[in-house]
């Protein structure tokens, strides 16, 4: 990885830690998985604390000032050089100045804060935490170790990204000691950078150019650090784009983090929102040029189901007519809801398990989401990650990549890519994740994205990533049924009327592919084995699925059984010389 990477890594690791041992004051009165209640909270203050405070004698003289008029918000943002601020006369040195009143003076301090920071203080629910600390004695302690020069985050010394890594492994240790999934909350920087170099990969001539604007939406925002990440990608391409980021986040804690991350980095804070995204859509009728998620997968979506349900009775007026996925895994509504917020010629990138690729039979609802995304042409890439790169599961993940315009060169076909082996191995694991996508794996990732060919590339022997294109309903097949005709009890063929009767005990199903035809098929491979079927062609449905593993199945030979014997009297040759050179005995082996 490059030097900066590696410096922010080092930072974030010292600095989560020092935060994170903080929690040893508190560990008599809370349980390891009730520390971040204390600790996300106190670290997303002092970090607003510390990032006002060279402008905080400014504020309060301009308090002074303007505080007679009925608005004065815009003067007061003026003056802290942010869409926030605090008209406070504490601050966390002054607060540690004056033990004895620890609380009044903090609740005091909390309330000088801009509504929007009164509204991320609401979404860690901290009072309670505030009224316990206190009463245990805990709450000068906590405020005064935040307040040593080592835990100083404001944003001249500690980077929007540098902060947002720091904000991840809070979470990850949060999550860790309360047996949470961390993956709901956040994905590794590894793969999200892939995601944007892959979701940007055929704008950059478009975004080189100077006045260019994007909306950028995550439905499932966590942290917002996709959403951030991408900022920084289309900032490096144009430094003067307006890039407009819009997230929404169902846990109010990771979304109180986002929405604070978004008030210091001076993006606009209304645009993250906290809710369900299924149930409660909070950005009806919008649409963005892209849509980056890791949304949850192998959740079940029973809270949502009313919604859900109600939505797809609207059929294209809502979101989920298409078609609704088995009510154990909500994943593939995701995709749905990403579309839909897609413009015309916008582009998605998400985060999937292998459920997404196949399962579900012709008709389900799996299937005809899939069916909706090939037969529109949207669907443009799947990418197979490494396993073990996530911090919460070792699985097989792919990501996903949509586009409503598609280059012509793409256009009726996807590609496949098997990146499964382009990773390097952690020297220390977080989690469930062993491995890192690196620098250089990603550039390769993305060169074979973008050079849209069937070919098998290589950083080493070890390394190897394989493209392979395919035309959209080569994923498409028929599911014919095949009847066998009732025989009665004297071997007559049993007819109703002038039809024959089936038995309905031999009924079979075949998955003929779109581009044959069913009839010859049919000839081929079934009326040989069984010459009185036939096809009852009304319940033919059409179905689709992406085998992505057969696709790249490679045939190893068994190892020959004479070099496997061969083997076997080398070791016990070696065994017994070993027990020979301790005890001085001999072994002898059956022939």
């Amino acid at each position: 990885m490059n030097t900066k990477a590696n410096q922010t890594t080092i930072n974030i690791q010292e600095k989560s830690s020092l935060i994170w041992s903080i929690a040893d004051l508190i560990r008599e009165y809370y349980k390891p998985h009730e520390y971040g209640k204390v600790i996300l909270p106190m670290t997303v203050i002092k970090r607003f604390n510390d990032t006002l405070q060279p402008t905080k004698q400014k504020v309060l003289d301009t308090y002074e000032k303007v505080k007679h008029l009925e608005v004065i918000d815009g003067f007061l943002q003026r003056a802290s050089g942010y869409q926030f601020y605090n008209i406070s006369e504490y601050d966390f040195e002054k607060l540690v100045d004056d033990s004895e009143h620890i609380e009044e003076n903090f609740r005091a301090y909390l309330n000088g804060f801009s509504e929007n920071v009164q509204d991320i203080l609401e979404n860690f629910d901290f009072d309670r935490e505030i009224t316990k600390l206190a009463n245990s004695g805990m709450l000068f302690l906590i405020i005064e170790a935040f307040n040593k020069p080592n835990a100083y985050m404001g944003a001249d010394k500690i980077t929007a990204v540098d902060m947002g890594y720091i904000f991840e492994d809070l979470v990850r240790r949060f999550s860790e000691s309360y047996n949470e999934q961390a993956g709901a909350h956040f994905t590794s920087r590894d793969i999200i950078y892939l995601m944007t170099d892959i979701l940007l990969a055929t704008d950059k001539d478009i975004l080189i150019e100077e006045g260019v604007a994007k909306t950028v939406y995550d439905q499932t925002m966590g942290t917002s650090q996709m959403l951030s990440c991408m900022e920084e990608r289309l900032l490096q391409l144009d430094s003067e784009a307006d890039v407009k980021l819009f997230g929404q986040e169902l846990n109010p804690e990771t979304f109180a983090i986002a929405k604070a991350d978004m008030l210091i980095r001076g993006g606009n804070s209304d645009n993250m929102r906290q809710g369900n995204t299924l149930s409660d859509d909070k950005f009806k009728d919008y649409t963005f040029d892209y849509v980056i998620s890791n949304p949850p997968f192998g959740i079940e979506w029973k809270v949502e189901k009313k919604a859900v349900e109600d939505e797809h009775k609207l059929g294209d007026k809502g979101r989920f007519g298409v078609g609704l996925p088995k009510i154990s895994d909500g994943q593939m509504l995701f995709d749905l809801n990403g579309l839909k917020k897609l413009k015309d010629d916008g582009r998605m990138a998400i985060i999937h398990n292998g459920s997404s690729l196949f399962t579900g039979a012709a008709g389900s609802g799996e299937s005809e989401i899939r069916r909706y995304m090939l037969e529109n042409d949207w669907v443009d890439a799947i990418i197979q990650l490494p396993n073990d790169t996530f911090y919460n599961t070792g699985i097989t993940t792919y990501i996903w990549i949509m586009d409503k315009d598609k280059d012509e060169k793409r256009q009726g076909r996807v590609q496949l890519i098997n990146a499964s082996k382009i990773y390097e191995n952690r020297r220390k694991n977080i989690g469930n994740k062993r491995v890192d996508i690196t620098d250089e794996c990603r550039e390769l990732i993305v060169k074979v994205y973008g050079d849209f060919k069937n070919k098998e590339y290589k950083l080493d022997d070890d390394k190897v990533c394989e493209s392979k294109i395919f035309n959209n309903e080569d994923f498409g097949f028929n599911r014919i049924t095949i009847e066998t005709p009732l025989y009665d009890e004297d071997g007559e063929i049993v007819k109703k009327g002038k039809k024959i009767a089936p038995d309905t005990k031999k009924r079979d199903y075949e998955n003929v592919p779109l581009v044959e035809d069913i009839d010859e098929y049919f000839e081929r491979e079934v009326k040989p084995y069984n010459s009185d079927a036939w096809i009852d062609k009304k319940k033919t449905k059409v179905g689709y699925e992406i085998p992505f593993t057969r696709y790249f199945y490679k045939y190893e030979a068994p190892e020959k059984s004479e070099d496997i014997a061969e083997r076997i009297v080398a070791l016990e040759d070696e065994i017994s010389e070993s027990l020979h050179k301790l005890f001085g005995m001999e072994v002898a082996y059956n022939e």
